[in-house]
């Protein structure tokens, strides 16, 4: 009798081929739920709306202001990817910006290349010049790397600024001179105006954000969320972690260098004032509260630094206090909600939600039981 309840057993459970064939479709299924396409949906939408209706409901100052949002995302994107998902705190990727502006200006005033190539350039030449800025951090981390990363970024700032190179003007070299004999740096030919850069921005930035979705999604992505675990771990896994640290510092300061390309467009003017040291470390500030460990949490960043300082400005108050409005914002996002705006916000309004459901059904509970 045991021995035919066993065989009776045996026969009934699943051979473990039937399991393991059966796991990869059924995360095809639930991938094809209409859940898993909510999100990718109502991003889709946001877009939509935006691309159509920001520059007609907007003045062209608010408009330029969701342009330097749409810009300023990729910037923290990057910012983003090295610090929440390879683990690497850069304070330098003001000055990585700074390099893709200033050689697509240089390009677009000594070349007649398309706007398009010119960005592409920009990014291509800025990402081997951030790779080697990426050197140190083969053997440094946390506050080394942030120090040395932060000293590179004012050596730029400062040699751009003592020796005014590259100026506007025609040529590689530029010139010095007044901003009024400087011709503006072109745009693209199909976004001469702003409403229609703003468009080119959005576009190019989406175009950013898949590049990066695809190397989070494939190996690159999961040999950085392992360095950024254990370094040791993952070397003891046969991860290469020289090629996955520097194949970060390409991605980043490729995506950074394009933004550079797009702030040189939409500035149409550049000196060497145009990038100060600060900027690292507010995009710092700004990536911690969006939260690094969501591309959402990008747009957040790039929101709270570009438009709140226009709105601050159309409202006749100076964007210094927003220096002490981000401190104060860093201190709390670390101690309360260290994943950021965008993963503390939806939980928060849960709770409220909650609250004020209760707080709506205790009165009827209280008739109900004196009834």
């Amino acid at each position: 009798m045991m021995e035919g309840a066993g065989l009776k057993t045996a026969e009934s459970a699943p051979a473990p081929e039937s399991t393991e064939a059966a796991a990869p479709r059924g995360r095809a299924a639930r991938s094809l739920q209409p859940r898993a396409l909510v999100r990718p949906a109502v991003i889709a939408v946001l877009v939509l709306v935006a691309l159509l209706f920001i520059p007609s409901i907007f003045s062209l100052y608010y408009v330029d202001a969701w342009t330097q949002v749409a810009i300023y995302s990729i910037v923290t994107l990057g910012l983003g990817v090295l610090v929440g998902r390879v683990g690497m705190v850069s304070l330098g990727q003001g000055a990585v910006l700074a390099m893709g502006a200033w050689v697509a200006a240089r390009l677009l005033f000594a070349t007649g290349l398309p706007f398009e190539v010119v960005l592409l350039a920009a990014g291509l030449i800025t990402m081997l010049l951030g790779t080697v800025v990426g050197l140190p951090a083969l053997r440094m981390s946390g506050l080394y790397l942030a120090l040395i990363t932060l000293m590179l970024a004012g050596a730029i700032t400062v040699a751009l600024a003592t020796i005014n190179f590259p100026n506007g003007g025609h040529g590689f070299t530029g010139y010095n001179g007044a901003t009024v004999h400087i011709p503006p740096i072109r745009r693209p030919s199909i976004a001469t105006t702003d409403p229609a850069f703003f468009r080119y921005s959005v576009v190019a930035a989406i175009l950013m954000f898949l590049l990066v979705l695809v190397h989070l999604r494939g190996r690159p992505g999961r040999a950085w969320a392992a360095i950024r675990q254990s370094e040791s771990a993952a070397l003891a896994g046969g991860i290469n972690t020289t090629l996955y640290k520097l194949w970060a510092f390409a991605l980043v300061s490729f995506i950074t260098g394009v933004a550079g390309g797009l702030v040189a467009g939409s500035y149409r003017y550049l000196n060497s004032l145009t990038f100060s040291t600060q900027d690292s470390i507010t995009l710092l500030a700004v990536v911690l509260m969006g939260g690094t460990y969501s591309m959402t949490g990008a747009v957040v960043a790039a929101f709270l630094l570009k438009f709140l300082q226009a709105l601050l400005n159309d409202w006749g108050v100076s964007p210094d206090w927003l220096t002490i409005l981000f401190g104060i914002g860093v201190l709390q996002v670390l101690t309360t909600a260290p994943r950021g705006i965008v993963e503390q916000m939806p939980k928060d309004l849960a709770r409220l939600w909650r609250l004020l459901r209760g707080l709506a059904s205790r009165p009827a509970a209280e008739r109900e039981g004196t009834g």
